[in-house]
């Protein structure tokens, strides 16, 4: 199985560190957050690895090389001339994870110790187009989900804002449907590829709620397990008191 680490972001809330580097080589217990992505997927098999590069992206290519990809057989998607995004990057790196089997994505922000194996057999389980993880933990924009976890639309906690197919939902169906935080660790089987129909740059987000319509999109729920967002300097320290 292979996996795609977004890394190519510019890491705006991780300011000061992000004037002068990658996020990805940020560091926490001494190892950078790409070193621990690349080693999280080493622990279930996973070695074959797309990483996608934009901001300082010489500083990432030249930590693959002199670690030799940490062990894992790691090819860099060149995003330099623009930032794609989620959804862009994926696309971009699509030569790289076409083959017979799923394949998993992960941002290189979230540290994790959610049971790869056990979302996979989810996955093989249930056989919708798409499975991501979800906690219900506090956050100001969520995935909804009916009871059999399938995938609704997206609301804005704080605007009341929602997108996708929950818009054609009658205020007592809105009701029933359940918020949830999505953690960024996602299986797509491979034809999404063929029906995505956004081109250039966009988050995954889009197609998410745009296919939502049609195919089945599940929601993995692994509250209680440890997860932090280093996205901003002060989670750092958060991250090192969960992550040895």
């Amino acid at each position: 199985m292979k996996a795609m680490i977004f890394a190519a972001g510019l890491g705006s809330r991780f300011k000061p560190w992000t004037d002068h580097h990658p996020k990805a080589l940020a560091m926490v217990n001494g190892k950078s957050l790409l070193q621990r992505t690349i080693e999280y997927l080493q622990q279930f098999g996973i070695t074959d690895v797309v990483v996608n590069v934009h901001h300082f992206a010489d500083q990432i290519i030249e930590a693959v090389e002199k670690n030799n990809g940490w062990g894992s057989n790691v090819v860099i998607s060149d995003e330099r001339d623009e930032v794609l995004e989620t959804g862009g990057g994926l696309l971009k790196a699509r030569p790289f994870l076409e083959g017979d089997e799923p394949f998993v994505t992960i941002n290189v922000d979230i540290l994790t110790n959610l049971n790869l194996h056990a979302l996979l057999a989810y996955h093989q389980q249930h056989k919708p187009l798409i499975s991501f993880a979800v906690t219900n933990r506090k956050t100001a924009r969520n995935f909804l989900f009916d009871d059999a976890d399938k995938l609704c639309g997206w609301r804005n906690v704080t605007t009341g804002e929602e997108k996708g197919p929950v818009l054609s939902y009658s205020e007592e169906e809105k009701k029933r449907l359940i918020e949830k935080a999505y953690s960024c660790v996602v299986v797509f089987e491979q034809r999404f590829f063929s029906l995505v129909k956004q081109k250039g740059k966009f988050s995954l987000t889009e197609p998410y709620l745009d296919l939502a319509a049609e195919h089945t999109i599940l929601g993995y729920d692994h509250s209680g397990d440890k997860l932090v967002d280093v996205g901003k300097p002060e989670s750092v320290a958060v991250a090192e008191a969960a992550f040895q």
